[in-house]
C-alpha cells in the first residue's frame, strides 16, 4: 500500500545551500562557508527551486537577491533549519557522552536498600546527568513509558530484557516485632499462621499475593489474613516494626531491623529463596552513554562478587 509522508524524500536537499546564499547574498561566499564549489551551490539551489516550483533567488552578474517566494521561504525555513541543527546536536551529545535525563522505574523498597547509597555518588561523578527515580510497585513497560531502565526482582523481568544482577539470591522472611511475639507465640509451622495477624501485599494487577514457603521439596502457598493490606514492602516493614502483625518481606529489606533487634525472624526453615534484584533494559545496542555510565558506576560501587550481565 502506498504511504503518504508529510516530508517527502530529499525535501531538505538544497535548503542549507539556499540559506547560506540568502545570508551572504553571494554564491561564492556561500560556497566558501560550506566548503564546496560555487557550481555545486548553484546546482543545489536550482534543484530546490525546481522541486518547489518557484524561483527563490534573483541572480544578476553583480548581485543576488530574494524573490517574494524566496523571502517567505526564508522566513519559515531559517528557524526550522536552526531547530533541526540544534536537535541534531542534542542527539549527537546524548550519543557521544554521559548527559541528559536518566529515568529509572524501581519498586519503593529498592530505593532505600540499593539506590540511596549510589545516587549521590553517581550524580557527583556525572554532573551532566539528571536522575529521575519513579518509585512504583507496578510492572512498567519501559519503552512505552519512556524509561531508560528498571529495577525488579528477577522473577518479574521479561525474558527478552537484558538483566544485570544487583544482589545475590535472597530469602523472603516472616518477621514480627518483639512486642508482637511476646503477646503471641511465634509460628513454627505454616498452619500456625492462621492464628496470627498477617499483613499482606496487593499486587499491581489487583490480586493479593499469597505467602510462599518451601516445605520439603515443594513450594507451598499460604492464604493468610490480617489487619493491613499495602501496595509496597516499606509500608509492611514499618507496620511490622510497630507491632501490628507479621510481615513477609525480602531478606535485604528486613536485615537491618533484625540486626537492630526491632524485628525477629520466624519460620526460617520454611523461607523461600528468590533470584535476587536486577537492573534491566530493553536492548544492549540501544544503551546510551548515560545508562552505560550508571551501569558501570553500579558495578564499581557494588560489593557483590557476582555482579554480571545475564542477558
Amino acid at each position: 500500500m502506498k504511504q503518504n509522508f508529510t516530508v517527502r524524500h530529499s525535501a531538505l536537499d538544497g535548503v542549507e545551500a539556499f540559506l547560506n546564499v540568502a545570508q551572504h547574498r553571494s554564491f561564492r561566499r556561500a560556497a566558501a562557508a560550506l566548503g564546496v564549489t560555487p557550481s555545486a551551490i548553484s546546482q543545489s539551489v536550482r534543484a530546490l527551486e525546481a522541486r518547489l516550483g518557484a524561483a527563490l533567488l534573483l541572480r544578476t552578474t553583480r548581485s543576488v537577491g530574494l524573490t517574494e517566494a524566496g523571502e517567505r521561504f526564508l522566513s519559515r525555513a531559517r528557524p526550522a533549519f536552526e531547530e533541526l541543527v540544534a536537535a541534531s546536536e542534542v542527539a549527537r551529545a546524548l550519543g557521544s557522552r554521559p548527559t541528559g535525563l536518566l529515568r529509572l522505574a524501581v519498586p519503593p523498597g529498592v530505593v532505600s536498600v540499593l539506590l540511596e547509597p549510589l545516587i549521590a555518588s553517581f550524580c557527583q561523578a556525572y554532573p551532566e546527568i539528571e536522575v529521575e527515580i519513579a518509585a512504583s510497585g507496578e510492572l512498567i513497560d519501559l519503552a512505552a513509558q519512556g524509561f531508560d531502565a528498571g529495577i525488579r526482582m528477577g522473577q518479574f523481568i521479561a525474558a527478552d530484557m537484558i538483566a544485570l544482577r544487583l544482589t545475590p539470591a535472597f530469602p523472603f522472611v516472616v518477621v514480627g516485632s518483639p512486642e508482637y511475639l511476646v503477646k503471641r507465640k511465634g509460628p513454627e509451622r505454616i498452619d500456625d499462621l492462621r492464628q496470627h495477624a498477617c499483613m499482606r501485599m496487593r499486587r499491581s494487577d489487583g490480586s493479593i499475593a499469597p505467602w510462599r514457603f518451601v516445605e520439603g521439596n515443594r513450594t507451598v502457598e499460604a492464604i493468610v489474613s490480617g489487619p493491613l493490606i499495602a501496595h509496597d514492602f516499606p509500608t509492611l516493614l514499618g507496620a511490622a516494626i510497630r507491632g501490628l502483625g507479621l510481615a513477609h518481606l525480602p531478606g535485604p529489606l528486613a536485615r537491618a531491623p533484625i540486626a537492630e533487634g526491632r524485628l525477629q525472624a520466624v519460620m526460617v526453615p520454611y523461607a523461600i529463596t528468590v533470584p535476587g534484584v536486577f537492573l534491566y533494559y530493553p536492548d544492549r545496542r540501544q544503551v546510551l552513554p548515560k545508562l552505560r555510565a550508571f551501569i558501570d558506576h553500579m558495578k564499581r560501587q557494588s560489593t557483590t562478587s557476582d555482579l554480571r550481565d545475564d542477558g
